[in-house]
C-alpha cells in the first residue's frame, strides 16, 4: 500500500495477511468477562467499555454487503449514506464534507469525507480515522483478467470503519472525558494502478485525495486536536502492526503511547515494537498539511510480495481475512486508549 494521489483543486501540491490465528479474543488479566456494552477496568486509571468484536465484524460484512465502494457508484453512495445513519444513530454529529476529486488516470468524480463528532462541545479533542472506499482496481491480483475489476474491500477499507463503528456505538453509551471525532476518509485508494506505474511513477500524491483535501479544508476552522490515530488494512488473522516510520517521525510520543496501552491491554503480540517501514497513507497529509500530529495502525507482512498480505489489493479481501480477535486487539487498544485521556 503505497499511499498517495492529485487532487481537483490548484491549492494542492506547486499503499498485509499470514496464517489464520485463533479467532478467541486473548482477556486481559484485569478485564471482567461480562455482557457486551458492560464495562471492564483496566488498570491503574480508566473504566474502559468493552470492545465487541462480534458486533464490528459484523460491520465489516455489512459494507462488503454492499459491494465495491468505488467514488461515483451507487454501492458507494449507498453504503454512505447507512455510515451516516449508523452514526447519527449513536448520537454524533455528523457532518457530510462533499468534494470533487480528479484521479492521477483524469478520472473526475464526487466524493464525501464524513466526520462524526462526539460532545463536540468539549475543546480538548481526539481524532480517529479510517477509509471508507474501496480500489477500484484489483492491480496485484495473480489472474490479470481482475486487474480491472473493483475489489470487495473487507480489510482494506472495511476493516478500520468496521472498528471505529463499533467505538462510535461505546461513545454513544459511555461517554470520554475528552471529545472524539470519527473521520471517514473517501478516495484513499484510488491511487496509481500498477500498469500505470511507468507512465506516472513521480506521481506519488495520486492516493488518499480526501485526506489530502480535508488537510487543507478541514470540517471545523483551526481543528487542533490532541492527536490522530488512523486505522487501515486492520482486520487479517495474524496481523502484525509495526511502528509505521512516518508515525514515529510526526508522532513517536503517540507511538509510545498507544503500543504501552496495547501491552497493559493485553495485546503486545499483535503491536510489535519494531519500525514497519513508511506508508503513504492517510496520515502522511494529516502530519504534513494539517499539521496534527497522527499515527497510523496498519498491518505489515514483510513476507508478502507488497508488505500488506496475500490479498491486498486482489479480488479475494473478502470476509475470509477478517478475523474478530484481530479488530478486538485493535479495538480494546483503542478504547483502552481514549478512555485514558484527561
Amino acid at each position: 500500500m503505497y499511499k498517495v494521489y492529485t487532487l481537483l483543486f490548484a491549492l494542492l501540491f506547486a499503499n498485509c495477511g499470514g496464517a489464520p490465528k485463533d479467532s478467541a479474543v486473548e482477556k486481559p488479566s484485569s478485564v471482567e468477562t461480562t455482557q457486551p456494552g458492560a464495562q471492564q477496568t483496566v488498570e491503574p486509571l480508566a473504566i474502559v467499555p468493552i470492545f465487541d468484536a462480534d458486533s464490528a465484524y459484523s460491520f465489516v460484512a455489512r459494507q462488503v454487503a454492499f459491494g465495491p465502494r468505488v467514488p461515483g457508484s451507487a454501492t458507494h453512495r449507498k453504503c454512505g449514506d447507512w455510515l451516516v445513519a449508523k452514526l447519527r444513530s449513536y448520537g454524533a454529529d455528523v457532518i457530510e464534507q462533499e468534494m470533487e476529486l480528479k484521479a492521477y488516470n483524469g478520472d473526475a468524480f464526487k466524493a464525501r469525507n464524513i466526520i462524526a463528532q462526539f460532545a463536540p462541545e468539549k475543546q480538548e479533542r481526539v481524532m480517529l480515522c479510517a477509509h471508507w472506499d474501496t480500489r477500484p482496481w484489483a492491480d496485484s491480483d495473480p489472474d490479470k483478467a481482475n486487474h480491472y475489476k473493483p475489489i470487495p474491500g473487507a480489510n482494506d477499507g472495511g476493516s478500520g470503519v468496521g472498528v471505529l463503528l463499533e467505538v462510535a456505538r461505546q461513545l454513544s453509551s459511555v461517554p470520554s472525558t475528552v471529545g472524539v471525532d470519527i473521520i471517514l476518509f473517501d478516495a484513499e485508494d484510488y491511487g496509481l494502478h500498477e500498469n500505470d506505474v511507468e507512465k506516472h511513477h513521480t506521481n506519488r500524491h495520486s492516493w488518499a485525495l480526501g485526506s489530502q483535501y480535508w488537510a487543507y479544508f478541514p470540517h471545523t476552522p483551526g481543528y487542533s486536536p490532541r492527536y490522530g490515530i488512523l486505522l487501515d488494512i486492520v482486520g487479517a488473522p495474524n496481523s502484525a502492526f509495526h511502528q509505521e516510520s512516518y508515525s514515529m517521525y510526526f508522532a513517536a510520543n503517540v507511538v509510545d503511547k498507544v503500543w504501552r496501552w496495547a501491552k497493559k491491554a493485553g495485546y503486545s503480540d499483535y503491536f510489535v515494537k519494531e519500525e514497519g517501514g513508511a506508508i503513504t497513507d492517510d496520515h502522511f497529509y494529516v502530519n504534513s498539511t494539517a499539521g496534527i500530529p497522527c499515527i497510523d495502525i496498519i498491518n505489515y507482512d514483510p513476507e508478502s510480495p507488497n508488505g500488506f498480505g496475500a490479498h491486498h489489493h486482489t479480488m479475494k479481501d473478502n470476509m475470509d481475512w477478517i478475523d474478530a480477535g484481530t479488530l478486538k486487539a485493535v479495538g480494546q487498544t483503542v478504547l483502552t486508549v481514549i478512555y485514558n485521556e484527561k
